[in-house]
């Protein structure tokens, strides 16, 4: 069976649905509107009625702050509408709902599907509507939900039919090539497909799978190989003296890292320039106290420590992260992810996370809607759900963040920049990495 509930903050403390209101009415234009309720809609199946009745309260709301209704009639609204995350999508609410349901209990975990509800009331055109819709669903993440309740929550996929290849794709002209990328909204652009195209005609011979674009196209983006950072720069033009200046003391360093035939083998890029002065010190033998190590994850130091009165020798880990492009498209996610990926690699180096940093670049979050360039999110709502996003994360593992700045520039509309980054530390006899040999045996868990 499946429970269903409703739970609204009470009036007076409904401060999210207050700034939504706020936000329609001035960021959106949706003058005729008067006010909004919002509701948290809880599906619950796999669990005792009485058990499920003692989470109400306990879990799914907070008496003094929250009114909870088993069934609300929303007819009274001028409209209304539910938002659920995409099939596959994280719910962060609900996981952490069964979560908590799980420790009362001490049994199975059950199984619960959350949506958000907007009941909107006032003088509202189809216009109004739509656009109210517009600015909540993220269709990277939400989607609209139905009001019915469902039979069941579990879910039955489909047995995959046979993955289809792309008949034909070895011959395609560059109008072809324009279209595939076009239809499958990939994230190369047409000289990154015809190059794919000339492997596949030249090296494997065949059409590609359509997995088999997927998967390259995922690891082709920006996201996963910083194509930005990676773009080859061929000629340059510099105006500030400065800047030129700077640029002129990169090729000399490139020079003495590399050798001097360095333009021969290897192009400049972005990633050359912002990483060749650690490379530049580490060829002069002013880094000795780099941690080396086959290990890729964080940059790891060897300092002196006094613990107790007595000098240890610690690792002291620095890691940054971008999440760019992730962000652009699902800033609460994105951002999120960021300063996650930050934690994770210390972690792996077996350090624990002690301090971070938080730098942003976003367009102004005061411009209009209309401002807005097509395909985009407002730069409010980035602004918004990126520091929002942000904190949950670190919140969640008890993070600090000592220090904050987002940059408000023009050259930030089209591209978002979430960057953060991390400090952590750990005695180094605790990090001990072995090479692995023939005949070891590898337990994974989890």
């Amino acid at each position: 069976m499946v429970y269903r509930i409703f739970v609204e903050k009470k009036e007076g403390i409904s401060f999210e649905a207050d700034a939504l209101c706020s936000d329609y009415r001035q960021f959106l234009g949706i003058e005729g509107l008067e006010s909004i309720r919002i509701f948290n809609r809880y599906d619950v199946e796999d669990i005792d009625k009485n058990l499920f009745d003692y989470a109400v309260t306990a879990v799914f709301s907070e008496p003094q702050t929250d009114v909870v209704y088993t069934d609300f009639d929303f007819t009274s609204a001028d409209a209304v509408f539910a938002v659920e995350p995409l099939p596959g999508q994280f719910d962060q609410r609900a996981d952490s709902a069964a979560q908590c349901i799980q420790l009362l209990s001490q049994g199975e975990r059950p199984l619960i599907k959350t949506a958000k509800v907007y009941a909107l009331y006032g003088k509202l055109t189809k216009e109004d509507v739509d656009a109210a819709k517009k600015y909540v669903i993220n269709p990277v993440e939400s989607r609209e939900s139905s009001f019915a309740l469902p039979p069941t929550l579990k879910e039955h996929l489909e047995t995959p039919q046979s993955v289809s290849i792309i008949e034909g794709f070895i011959d395609l002209d560059k109008a072809g090539l324009s279209e595939i990328v076009s239809s499958f909204g990939l994230a190369m652009d047409i000289d990154d497909l015809s190059f794919l195209q000339k492997y596949f005609k030249e090296e494997e011979k065949r059409d590609p799978y359509i997995t088999e674009l997927r998967v390259i196209d995922t690891y082709w983006s920006d996201h996963c190989r910083h194509t930005t950072f990676l773009t080859r720069i061929d000629a340059i033009d510099i105006a500030d003296e400065r800047v030129d200046a700077a640029y002129k003391r990169y090729r000399d360093a490139r020079r003495e890292v590399y050798g001097q035939d360095v333009d021969s083998f290897r192009s400049q890029t972005l990633m050359d320039i912002g990483t060749i002065g650690a490379k530049l010190l580490n060829k002069r033998g002013l880094t000795p106290h780099i941690d080396k190590s086959e290990e890729i994850n964080a940059c790891s130091i060897h300092v002196n420590a006094k613990v107790d009165g007595h000098d240890e020798d610690w690792l002291l880990m620095f890691k940054n992260e971008t999440h760019n492009h992730p962000t652009e498209i699902e800033p609460f996610g994105g951002a999120a992810t960021c300063i996650g990926g930050c934690i994770r690699d210390p972690l792996s180096g077996r350090a624990y996370v002690h301090q971070a940093m938080r730098f942003t670049g976003g367009g102004d979050p005061r411009a209009s809607l209309e401002e807005t360039l097509p395909g985009k999110l407002p730069q409010k709502k980035l602004a918004q759900m990126a520091a929002a996003g942000y904190s949950s994360y670190g919140n969640q593992i008890g993070l600090a963040t000592g220090h904050v700045a987002e940059v408000y520039h023009p050259g930030y509309i089209a591209k978002r920049l979430e960057c953060g980054a991390v400090l952590a530390a750990a005695p180094s006899q605790n990090v001990v990495r072995l090479t692995p040999s023939a005949g070891d045996v590898v337990i994974l868990l989890g």
